[in-house]
């Protein structure tokens, strides 16, 4: 007997096809349990459907079981990338967070004001970045997850007060302890590490800044900084863009005018066509035949391959 799917049915069915998470899946398959026309061609349709609903019911409830286990320090990665700000008490961490994000965290002139870890996300022209405020990295305070999660991040903001007294022992506490994760200071390796010589703008800064520069220009690269500075502020953003070594890609319809959108795709720097094509729509890899390329092609609207690397804000049209 026929099965006769009506239009309905068959749009749900699309949607569970396209469908990237268990909750998506479980609204489509009711979507198609609902639409199915119920008769007997139908039953083993009708009870597969309900089989794969009862798998995707199981396997939601234990992706949010297993989130709710997820400790208070755990920070869910979004935005184009997740940068940690990390360093020894009172550098002027949450200073920082506060004027990149506006995020409500409390900052005081005083060590140990953050005890868990504070995100917000820094706007940088048309994307936004991931900044996670830490507890002080200082023998008094020190948690093993907090390495953990310098390791795991994209990139690594360690900031200095160098006006500190301290500053000498901090510093070489928190180098002892990025390699004792195996956090490697070096170019091109993750996650990427930006030291900053904060309060550079306070009496004595930037001679305390020099000298502690100087001191430990064979082991790192510092740069002056000053958390209060509108100049350092949007020098900042720049550089952690450059850093997290990302670029943005647009696309367009077929026929339309090539214009960047609002919202951008992200891609680490060496993706090709064919990962936008995947990210668009997970087939389109499968059936990509070529794409044109407005932007940093050899001419607008240049015809590329698959092994075509996108560059920093090109605008693609993907042809399958």
């Amino acid at each position: 007997m026929p099965a006769n799917l009506t239009a309905q049915y068959l749009e749900a069915e699309s949607k569970f096809k396209q469908a990237s998470t268990s909750a998506e899946k479980v609204l489509a398959l009711e979507e198609m349990l609902r639409a199915i026309p119920k008769h007997k061609g139908t039953e083993k349709m009708q009870a597969d459907i309900k089989k794969r609903l009862s798998q995707q019911r199981k396997e939601s409830q234990k992706k949010k079981s297993s989130a709710s286990q997820r400790p208070d320090h755990h920070v869910k990665r979004e935005g184009a990338g997740q940068v940690v700000l990390c360093g020894p008490p009172n550098a002027g961490k949450s200073q920082l967070l506060t004027n990149l994000t506006h995020a409500q965290v409390e900052v005081a002139d005083y060590p140990y004001t953050t005890r868990m870890p504070q995100p917000g996300m820094m706007p940088f022209e048309d994307i936004l970045v991931q900044l996670v405020d830490t507890p002080p990295l200082s023998p008094e305070s020190l948690e093993p997850w907090q390495l953990a999660m310098i390791h795991q991040a994209d990139l690594a903001l360690v900031i200095f007060d160098v006006n500190d007294p301290d500053l000498l022992e901090q510093t070489e506490f928190i180098l002892a302890k990025l390699e004792e994760r195996g956090i490697a200071i070096v170019p091109d390796q993750r996650p990427g590490l930006l030291f900053l010589g904060n309060k550079c703008d306070q009496p004595e800064g930037v001679a305390n800044f020099s000298a502690w520069k100087e001191l430990y220009q064979d082991r790192f690269q510092a740069k002056p900084f000053s958390a209060v500075s509108p100049t350092c502020l949007e020098e900042i953003r720049l550089c952690l863009f450059k850093l997290l070594d990302i670029v943005r890609v647009y696309t367009k319809p077929p026929g339309k005018k090539p214009e960047r959108n609002a919202d951008p795709f992200v891609f680490p720097r060496g993706s090709t066509i064919l990962d936008a094509a995947a990210t668009v729509h997970k087939e389109f890899s499968q059936s990509f035949k070529f794409a044109r390329v407005w932007g940093h092609s050899r001419f607008e609207g240049q015809m590329v391959e698959r092994s075509y690397v996108l560059e920093d804000e090109d605008v693609v049209e993907i042809h399958v």
